[in-house]
């Protein structure tokens, strides 16, 4: 740049130098009397060649300059893209940095949670033993007194007359003692039993703070490319243990989980999935469909029911292939649960076997002699197995008609007229059409045929939770 502009400037210069003339004193003439003065100016070729290179190279010059601040441009709009991803660097670091300070108070303070469960399990404890010692004084001291009772009963039979009187009212307060000391045994083993499912509580508590402690803990990673230097969102994801998995909702129940909702099972040789657990006071029961409101769409092909679609949230189909997983084994039981736009609600319970993928996924209902009319809806049909069908595998046994074609959903029909709990769902008042009644949700036996119902949940469990119910 420097070089250019000392060019430019010489060559002014002698574009000056030789744009105004100048005199030349001469010698004297032939005749040396007078003196001539003469005038001489640059030639005007050469201007022209000055002129046309200096065009040219203010003509360099502007290009060079437009082109310097082309990149100037683009330097100034990387670095202010530069500066303004560090500083979002610098937000989010300082904002991971006080997410796993929180993290870490909240590990400590579930420790400190599970030092006090620890010392109050310790100290019911302490308390229980104590009781049984006492238990087994009093024990002990009833069996004293009853020898002294049997003492006095013999000794009884060998005076005389007079003295059975005070002998008697003798036996009456030892009689009235023993009843006292009878009912503080019964007060103690009240108090027992109380400790025991106290501490039966607070053991469900420390194993369940044992758990969240090892997640708590766990610090998020920020991931960033070398390209780009963008920020990757972290996702942690909660895992059950091998050890901890469970077959079906009944066996979370049994590790003490008693509030609904979604969680992770693990059937024998097939892979953990969630599913929906309905908690009751004596079991924990798989839901595997539930509809509610429409707004899923069960009118699926058959991958779709094999695999199962849906939220466990709202609407869904467990999927056919993991029912099976669950209740493959047998000894399971069926539970359908209606209800219709009265608010009326009906309950029917089955005990059923599913079959796999090569029997169409056969239902097999267990045929108790006699079916109530609530039941006949579904089991006599299914005791023989009734496989499922859908509209792109025609399964039932009606032979002229493809039962899940001409009504709606995927089930297990047999002649397309008893039940279907996958159809459309239609809002009340249904549709006055009766082709189109009878593609909604029905129960033949309860509202027939074409009332479209309001809701429908199917759930299984195993067969004790039904025996826990019809028991009490």
């Amino acid at each position: 740049m420097k070089t250019t502009l000392a060019t430019l400037t010489l060559c002014l210069v002698l574009i000056l130098a030789t744009g105004f003339p100048f005199e030349r004193k001469g010698g004297s003439s032939t005749s040396g009397t007078s003196k001539e003065k003469r005038v001489q100016y640059a030639a005007w070729d050469d201007v022209n060649v000055l002129a046309h290179g200096l065009l040219q190279l203010g003509q360099g010059l502007k290009e060079h300059v437009d082109k310097t601040k082309v990149q100037m441009r683009d330097i100034s709009a990387k670095l202010k893209v530069f500066n303004r991803t560090v500083s979002e660097l610098g937000k989010e670091g300082l904002r991971l940095g006080a997410e796993g300070q929180a993290l870490k108070a909240h590990a400590l303070g579930l420790e400190d949670r599970e030092g006090q469960l620890l010392n109050v399990t310790a100290e019911l404890r302490d308390q229980t033993e104590e009781m049984q010692r006492e238990r087994k004084m009093m024990g002990e001291r009833m069996s004293r007194l009853e020898q002294k009772v049997d003492g006095m009963l013999q000794e009884e039979r060998a005076l005389p007359d007079m003295n059975a009187a005070k002998n008697y009212s003798d036996a009456g307060v030892i009689q009235l003692m023993l009843e006292a000391q009878n009912r503080r045994i019964d007060d103690l083993m009240e108090r027992i039993r109380l400790q025991q499912e106290k501490l039966d509580k607070q053991n469900v508590r420390i194993r369940t703070l044992q758990s969240q402690i090892p997640q708590a803990t766990e610090k998020p990673n920020l991931k960033s490319s070398s390209t780009d230097a963008s920020l990757q969102p972290v996702v942690v994801e909660q895992h059950d243990s091998p050890a901890e998995m469970v077959s079906d909702c009944h066996g979370l129940f049994l590790r003490g989980k008693t509030s609904s909702g979604v969680y992770t099972i693990q059937p024998a040789n097939a892979q953990p999935f969630k599913v929906y657990c309905e908690m009751t006071a004596d079991g924990g029961w798989t839901v595997i469909q539930r509809r509610q409101d429409g707004s899923v769409d069960f009118d699926q092909l058959w991958q779709a029911y094999q695999k199962g679609f849906g939220g466990l949230n709202g609407e869904f189909w467990l999927g056919l292939e993991k029912i099976h997983s669950i209740a493959k084994d047998g000894d399971y039981v069926l539970q359908i649960k209606l209800s219709d736009w009265s608010s009326d609600v009906a309950s029917v319970r089955l005990p059923f076997h599913l079959g796999g993928e090569d029997t169409k996924y056969s239902l097999h209902i267990q045929d108790p002699g006699t079916f109530s009319p609530l039941e006949s809806s579904l089991g006599p049909d299914a005791t023989d197995g009734l496989p499922f069908s859908t509209r792109d595998q025609d399964n039932d046994k009606k032979m002229d008609t493809n039962c899940a074609k001409h009504l709606s959903g995927g089930w297990w029909f047999s002649n397309c007229g008893h039940s279907n709990l996958n159809g459309r769902y239609f809002q009340s008042p249904p549709p006055k059409q009766r082709h189109q009644r009878k593609q909604g949700i029905f129960w033949k036996t309860w509202r027939g045929r074409y009332y479209p119902l309001k809701s429908s949940k199917m759930m299984i469990a195993p067969a004790v939770v039904a025996e826990k119910v019809l028991g009490r």
